[in-house]
């Protein structure tokens, strides 16, 4: 009788914590275009950027929560899944990992622009213990993921592993950055939110509805291919808004 009222209190916890996350990651995913559409500095740019990082701040702590209630909650919800290995490195360390991942792009998207006149607060405990977890977290979802052979668990861990070394190069870097590379910088870690809170919709969200395509990587692969693109199309468009005015050489009439 004990056993089976804890196993109904975890699946209360466990159905209330996914109703939440949904409801929170619903409010990110939405309020993340926002940002993108409207005129950058506007005051709808920063009502829809500030109400996507809620949502997905959200819903990447409610995804750690359900990480650790996967790993260690009395049964298996998903009985579709049933190699326990694999159901720890996809429902338990990889959640737990993109939900971090997640708060970590959150919180230095949000910190470069608070900071943008003081870079080096950035380096204080404070921040840098945030994208340690990312790290720690990401190294050991790669590792599980090379030890039960899910090349994917590999592969998120090594982008978000990545984006977290840029950003310490930005952090740490000796001489001041050229002005309005905050700007940048603010821009690709909020894409990056955007990238991590996907791909965990579509890896752990998918299954329930088509499990046989959880391991498509060309799903997987869809939230980046749209970020990256949509990186590199706002980074090559700010740097020729930045680039001097070039002088028209034609002579000017008397």
């Amino acid at each position: 009788m004990d056993t089976v009222c804890v196993m109904l209190a975890g699946m209360t916890l466990f159905h209330a914590l996914v109703v939440f996350h949904v409801a929170t990651g619903a409010v990110g995913l939405i309020a993340f275009w926002g940002p993108i559409v409207t005129r950058k500095g506007a005051a709808a740019h920063r009502k829809w950027g500030r109400a996507a990082c809620y949502g997905f701040l959200g819903a990447g702590t409610l995804a750690i929560a359900m990480a650790f209630l996967s790993l260690y909650g009395p049964e298996h919800r998903h009985p579709e899944v049933t190699d326990r290995r694999l159901f720890d490195g996809l429902f338990g360390w990889m959640m737990l990992y993109l939900g971090m991942l997640t708060i970590g792009f959150v919180d230095y998207g949000l910190g470069v622009v608070r900071h943008s006149r003081n870079r080096r607060a950035l380096r204080s405990a404070r921040y840098q213990a945030v994208i340690a977890a990312v790290v720690l977290t990401g190294a050991w979802c790669g590792w599980f993921g090379w030890q039960v052979g899910h090349p994917l668990m590999m592969l998120v861990a090594f982008i978000g592993i990545a984006a977290m070394l840029i950003q310490q190069r930005y952090i740490w870097r000796e001489s001041d950055p050229p002005r309005g590379t905050h700007i940048g910088e603010h821009f690709r870690a909020l894409i990056g939110m955007g990238i991590s809170a996907y791909t965990a919709f579509l890896s752990v969200g998918l299954i329930r509805l088509v499990p046989e395509h959880v391991f498509n990587p060309a799903i997987w692969a869809g939230p980046s291919v749209i970020g990256v693109s949509l990186i590199v199309w706002f980074t090559v468009k700010g740097k020729r808004a930045a680039a001097p005015k070039r002088s028209d050489p034609r002579p000017h009439p008397q």
